[in-house]
């Protein structure tokens, strides 16, 4: 592809894989561990909550590492472990299945920011909107068809059990295709001192840096697994089908749009704000409306393909952002602090939600949905320095 290397095409194809894998997993956790193994909602929360909380030490010094290391060898192996939430299938009971999934995003979280380091080798100026944006697509995209195979496979009559057992298998050839790059060997840092402009450009670089990483940490606090909307709509309408199906639209509106925004110069704050996290926040204000009010599944579903829309968005700008303001050096440690604040938001984030979710849906969605637009509201502000910086 134009303007794109092989080890970016590579690194984005074993994204599809890993996607076209774990997803199904993702979709079907929610009904796995309450409708059939019959856990409180509560329970998934937490079971999100501490797989991310977790997560975010592991996603910080995964980053850490990859700057020592190297991006591939880290990348590669927190990808191998992945599989072990595809064990999930054959638990007993929803604590199995808790530790086994935990088990499995435990290793994505930890190979999340070397892999994003490891493409950002392969990106300039003119490509980085358009390369990160190819990740997403891929990413999500293959996610999306995971959720139709799982879908399929539930409408022909194979159990859930064998179907999240079957995940294990894409997942490892992402890990095939990691074995392939060929990583690039990274110069090292100047030891001068930068001149005057360069050493101001870095100050301001710096600001917008933290107050990225405050943002990311606070939409991390309204940043709900899917699962949940999955779960209201498979209740509300009595099918898991239905459920999983919106998790679909979730996916294609987050690869299609977050695509559209790499290939378009967009000002990385204003769309990240605006385009990310304000619009996340009227989406899910607008499920909880949808439920309370009794509006129907379409209008749920519309409301899941914005949500979609606004993660594409908050995907593609977010690392794009951060490769400008950190220096190269040190963009694997800056990759892991970008997944690191979202995940200790999120750590919280689930467990309010499952706690609120338990005494009424609504109140959860309401919750979301101020906080995000509480992060729009950080991010807009701490990000004047770089307000006029483009994809």
């Amino acid at each position: 592809m134009d303007g794109i290397s092989r080890n970016a095409l590579l690194i984005s194809f074993s994204a599809f894989f890993a996607d076209f894998g774990y997803q199904s997993v993702v979709a079907a956790l929610p009904i796995l561990m309450v409708i059939v193994l019959h856990a409180p909602p509560y329970v998934f929360g937490i079971t999100v909550a501490v797989s991310s909380g977790f997560g975010a030490i592991l996603a910080y010094y995964g980053g850490v590492l990859s700057d020592t290391f190297g991006r591939k060898r880290i990348t590669i192996l927190g990808n191998i472990l992945i599989p072990i939430l595809s064990l999930s299938g054959i638990a007993a009971n929803f604590y199995e299945a808790a530790a086994l999934f935990s088990g499995g995003w435990l290793s994505r979280n930890f190979r999340s920011p070397s892999r994003r380091a490891l493409l950002n080798d392969e990106v300039n100026d003119s490509n980085r909107g358009k390369v990160f944006g190819l990740l997403n697509a891929l990413d999500v995209g293959g996610g999306a068809f995971s959720i139709i195979l799982l879908i399929s496979l539930s409408l022909l009559g194979v159990p859930l059990r064998y179907i999240i057992l079957l995940t294990a298998i894409p997942i490892l050839f992402s890990t095939v295709l990691l074995l392939l790059v060929r990583e690039k060997r990274r110069k090292a840092s100047s030891p001068k001192s930068p001149l005057k402009k360069e050493r101001i450009a870095r100050v301001r670089g710096s600001m917008a840096y933290k107050g990225v990483i405050i943002a990311t940490a606070l939409y991390g606090f309204s940043f709900y697994s899917l699962g949940f909307p999955i779960l209201t709509i498979a209740q509300y309408s009595s099918s898991n089908v239905l459920g999983y199906l919106s998790y679909l639209i979730f996916l294609i509106g987050s690869a299609l749009f977050g695509y559209f925004i790499g290939s378009r110069k967009i000002r990385l704050i204003k769309g990240l704000g605006m385009l990310g996290y304000l619009m996340s926040a009227i989406a899910t204000a607008a499920i909880g409306i949808a439920y309370v009010l009794h509006l129907g599944i379409y209008v749920m579903y519309a409301a899941v393909l914005f949500m979609g829309m606004a993660i594409g968005t908050i995907d593609t700008l977010e690392p794009s952002l951060v490769s400008i303001v950190k220096s190269g050096s040190k963009i694997g440690k800056g990759m892991g602090s970008l997944t690191a604040s979202r995940s200790v938001g999120i750590f919280i984030g689930n467990i309010a939600m499952g706690l609120l979710y338990g005494i009424n849906p609504v109140f959860s969605y309401a919750y979301a949905a101020i906080v995000s637009v509480a992060a729009a509201s950080v991010i807009l502000v701490s990000g004047k320095g770089i307000w006029e910086r483009r994809a």
